[in-house]
Parts: structure tokens; C-alpha cells; sequence
């Protein structure tokens, strides 16, 4: 693979430095990202990532650069892909920061930065040994306006992950101020019970993830005529404890079943069988 990455539509190598030292991303986690799969020269989802990222930076006030569009934006992805020699499975990164300076000083357009990497193809198969989760109790996310973005904001995820290598676990559950599940360090969270599955609604500050979307809106009709129900609401500690499955997803790696958090475990049947329904209308082309 060639190393390079986008900034502001300029084609550089990933070696080269492309941020100052006074970017406010940097300097104040003044800034949001989208964290996209492409398949066989094919973004998957764009439309979610893309509407996501524009309500985003509406919401935090940023001035739109010219030529910052959703055709655009897929034109250079697409570009640096192949100029990156990272096919057939790649993630990418788009960032997008307010600029340089100062808190009071004038703003200017914001400016944004595409990376890319190579994916395995397994990445989206079905995980059969089961993640081992846990949760972070050293973080409480607020259920603010701002707790749906994707942000730059990033350090209770940072400290979650941080915790679940050092426990050799796969990723650990992050609380809000209310004591309840808001999400994952880098997923959204779903719980089963029979045949309903839940996931917290947004007003419990979970991040707004692409595949949690997806699953609720595109393909809630497909769950809904296999037998499942599928509803949004607020998830505890002891609903955990008490629940048959549990499984986390987010746009590069789908349905992930998990297999045990703290000391429960959890069976895999009903998320085996929602991994099939949704692998069948997403299968990566």
C-alpha cells in the first residue's frame, strides 16, 4: 500500500505533516469524524455517514468550505483509495476541524482531512468466539445536545479502550450521567431478550452510529417479519445482567456478537440469526 492522505482536496503523502500546531482539533477537540467502510470501490452507506457529518457541523456552528459536498466529498475518498492502493476492503477517516487558532478568534472555513487504511475481509464475518466486554466505571457520559456527534471529543472512549486492553478485554461499555448504558468505545450497543431487542434512544447520549440507524430504519421491516421486535430504550446495569443476548455494532465491522460482560454470559442463537438477516441485505459487494 502507498500511504497517503487528503487534505482540504490536496493529495499528499501520509509521511508528510499536515496539521499546525494551533488546529483546534488539536488544541480543543473542536472537531467531529466519520469513520467509513468502502468495498470494491464502493462506500457503504454514504448517504448516513454524510448526513450525519452535515447535521454535525450545522449543529457546532461550522462555516462549510467551498466545494465541501457529499459528491465530492465520495469523489476524493474514492480517489485516494485508489491512489493508496488499498483495495478491495479499506477504512477511511474523515475529519473535519474548525481551523487554527485560538477560542476567540475569528473563525475561518472548516478544513478536513481523509485517511486510509486496509481492512481484512473477515472483518465482516460472523464472530464466533463472542467478544468480552466489560464496563468503564471511571466515565459518565452527559446526555447533552452534543452527545449524538461523532467528536473529537474523544477522552472517555479513549479511557474506555484504554481499560479493556489493559484487562485483555474487546471493548468496554461506557455509562451516562444517569448511571445507565449509553454505548461502547467505539460502537453502539443493542440488548436481547427473546425475541425484543433494544438499544438506548439518543436522548441517552449514545453516539448517533450509522449501523445502529441502519438497523432501526432500513432494515426494521426485515427484523420485524423474522419474528423479532425492535425498540429503543434506556439500558441498566441489572437489564444486562438479565438479558439472553447482547451484541455491539458500528459501520466497519457490523453485528458483533458479544459473548460475555463482566460475569454474564450470553448465548448467541438470536444474534446469529439477526447477523444472517442483516449480512443478506448488507453483504459488502
Amino acid at each position: 500500500m502507498k500511504a497517503f492522505c487528503c487534505l482540504n482536496g490536496r493529495f499528499v503523502r501520509a509521511s508528510e505533516p499536515v496539521l499546525l500546531a494551533s488546529n483546534r482539533s488539536y488544541r480543543y477537540g473542536d472537531g467531529l469524524f466519520e469513520t467509513l467502510r468502502v468495498v470494491n470501490g464502493s462506500i457503504r452507506l454514504p448517504e448516513y455517514h454524510f448526513d450525519r457529518l452535515f447535521r454535525g457541523m450545522k449543529l457546532l456552528d461550522y462555516t462549510f468550505p467551498g466545494r465541501f459536498d457529499a459528491d465530492t466529498l465520495e469523489q476524493q475518498i474514492l480517489q485516494l483509495v485508489q491512489k493508496s492502493q488499498a483495495s478491495p476492503s479499506v477504512r477511511i477517516r474523515l475529519s473535519v476541524f474548525r481551523g487554527n487558532g485560538g477560542l476567540y478568534d475569528e473563525d475561518g472555513p472548516a478544513q478536513y482531512l481523509i485517511e486510509c487504511w486496509p481492512l481484512e475481509t473477515s472483518n465482516w464475518q460472523w464472530n464466533e468466539n463472542g467478544l468480552e466486554i466489560d464496563i468503564y466505571q471511571k466515565v459518565r457520559k452527559s446526555c447533552d445536545t452534543f452527545a449524538n456527534l461523532k467528536s473529537a471529543s474523544f477522552l472517555g472512549y479513549s479511557m474506555a479502550a484504554r481499560y479493556a486492553k489493559q484487562q485483555k478485554l474487546n471493548d468496554c461499555l461506557v455509562l451516562n450521567e444517569f448511571g445507565r448504558i449509553a454505548d461502547s468505545s467505539i460502537a453502539n450497543v443493542f440488548v436481547v431478550r427473546g425475541t425484543f431487542i433494544t438499544t438506548p434512544p439518543l436522548s441517552e447520549g449514545c453516539v448517533d452510529g450509522v449501523m445502529r440507524r441502519y438497523l432501526l430504519q432500513e432494515l426494521r421491516s426485515v427484523i420485524l417479519e423474522n419474528g423479532f421486535d425492535l425498540a429503543e430504550q434506556p439500558c441498566t446495569p441489572e437489564d444486562l445482567a438479565m438479558a439472553d443476548g447482547l451484541f455491539l455494532t458500528n459501520a466497519i465491522r457490523g453485528i458483533r456478537w458479544v459473548k460475555q460482560c463482566g460475569q454474564t454470559s450470553y448465548n448467541s442463537e438470536t444474534v446469529r440469526e439477526l447477523f444472517r438477516i442483516t449480512d443478506t441485505s448488507f453483504r459488502p459487494l
